[in-house]
Order: structure tokens, then sequence, then C-alpha cells
């Protein structure tokens, strides 16, 4: 806020620019936890691979459906939980802050934009990486990419 000031009102990317990656970080870590918790093909994926007999199938399967209704349930909890807390301090600080609402859109533009160019960014670095390897057969650029 007093950058802001100082600054007459002028929007200063520079300035925003580590602020948008630090929020860029937090929601990639959140959007992490609620992957884990939303996806459930792993634990599918996973009873499928299980050898079992007919008669312990239908334990296995009781059993399963509990872990995706827990999972399922902490997925919506956290995510109503979240969503309730963001609109609750957004709208606070627009109320408070009423002459930043602009600076707050366009940093929130900004984030936006940054989440979408991120995983491009994260999936194609690693195929230009290991199509650069295979020509020219450096074994060190694919490991590279492999940790990509």
């Amino acid at each position: 806020m007093h950058k802001i000031y100082t600054d007459k009102g002028s929007y200063n990317l520079v300035y925003q620019l580590p602020q948008i990656i630090y929020s860029s970080i937090i929601s990639a870590v959140l959007n992490g936890i609620i992957k884990i918790l939303g996806l459930s093909e792993r634990n599918i994926l996973n009873f499928k691979k299980i050898k079992i007999s007919a008669n312990d199938a239908n334990k296995k399967i009781q059993e399963l459906l509990r872990i995706l209704k827990i999972k399922f349930a902490f997925f919506y909890f956290i995510s109503f939980a979240l969503l309730f807390m963001f609109w609750y301090y957004v709208t606070c600080f627009c109320g408070i802050y009423r002459n930043t609402q602009m600076h707050l859109i366009k940093d929130s533009l900004c984030s936006f934009f940054t989440s979408l160019l991120t995983p491009f960014a994260v999936n194609v670095l690693p195929g230009f990486l290991r199509i650069f390897a295979l020509q020219k057969k450096y074994k060190c650029v694919y490991v590279l990419s492999q940790l990509f």
C-alpha cells in the first residue's frame, strides 16, 4: 500500500513481480493438495493391480469406496473453506482500500496469466531438452529432461 502511495497510484510491474511469483508458488502448493484429494485414478489403478480372491473383492471394494468418500469429503471441505476465506479477505480488502481495487484486478490478471503460462513452460521445456539430447546424444541433458 505504501509503494502505491509513493508512486502516486501508478502501477509498478517490477515491484509487483516478486509478489506475483510468491502467489504463484503458494497457489501451486495449494493446487497440489487439492489434486491429491480430488483425483482418484491412482487409488483405482492401485486397486486394479491387486490380485484378490472373489471372497475378498467385496471387502476391498467397500474399503476403496470408503477411502474415496473420505478423500472427496476433505476435498470439498478444503475447497469451500479456501474459497470462503479468499472471498472474505478480498471483500474486506476492497472495502478498506477502495482506491486500490484496480491494482488488485491488475495483479489478479497477471497471476491468472502466469498460472496459464507456467504449465506450458513446465511441459514444453522437458520435451525440448529431450529432443536436443537425443539429436546431439547428450546423456546429461536427457537425464535433466527426465528430472523436469
